[in-house]
């Protein structure tokens, strides 16, 4: 049983309606200024039942793509082109299982490689939590070395900074995020 009439009913927990004027709690939501990209999910913007159904009725999905774009997301492949991991030549690091003659020796090869991975990560111990949580805003691994950590500070900063996307202030938290991951990891014992 349904604890909602609407599907996509939130609890308002005191929003209200983002509507001009309007004054209704804010219980659905609606994609904001900000779309989803490689950087982010977007923002969301909450809206009451009767604006919500207005603002759907004028959606554009395609609003500011071009024809190309509109016709590559289209296609009945959409999507399909990217190679997934099950379906990459390696298999995404699992075993064939026509490689082996035995399966139980390919899944002792599929535990090899856990093994594999996990040691890569014990590396990590030489990093605090907060450490660790600042290499993943970085995107950096734990064989990081201080010179590395630089190189990729500058293109992080490089990429997300306003002055280089044309104004844009949409990166701006994360580009705050990258900078106090650095601001804390360049400081870090681990690299001493």
């Amino acid at each position: 049983m349904r604890p909602h009439k609407f599907h996509g009913r939130y609890a308002s927990e005191g929003r209200r309606c983002a509507a001009p004027g309007c004054a209704a709690p804010g219980e659905f939501r609606a994609p904001g200024a900000v779309r989803p990209s490689f950087d982010g999910p977007g923002d969301w913007r909450w809206l009451c039942l009767e604006h919500v159904r207005e603002f759907n009725a004028g959606y554009d999905w395609f609003d500011g793509m071009t024809a190309d774009e509109i016709l590559a997301a289209q296609s009945p492949i959409a999507g399909w082109e990217r190679e997934t991991r099950a379906f990459r030549p390696d298999g995404g690091g699992v075993p064939r299982w026509a490689d082996f003659d035995d399966p139980l020796d390919a899944i002792g090869a599929r535990a090899s490689e856990i093994r594999r991975r996990a040691a890569g990560w014990q590396d990590m111990a030489r990093f605090t939590s907060r450490e660790r949580e600042a290499l993943g805003v970085m995107g950096l691994g734990p064989q990081t070395d201080r010179h590395e950590l630089r190189k990729r500070y500058s293109v992080l900063v490089r990429r997300y900074h306003p002055d280089r996307n044309g104004g844009d202030r949409s990166h701006e938290a994360l580009l705050q995020r990258v900078v106090e991951a650095y601001q804390l990891l360049r400081k870090a014992a681990a690299f001493a």
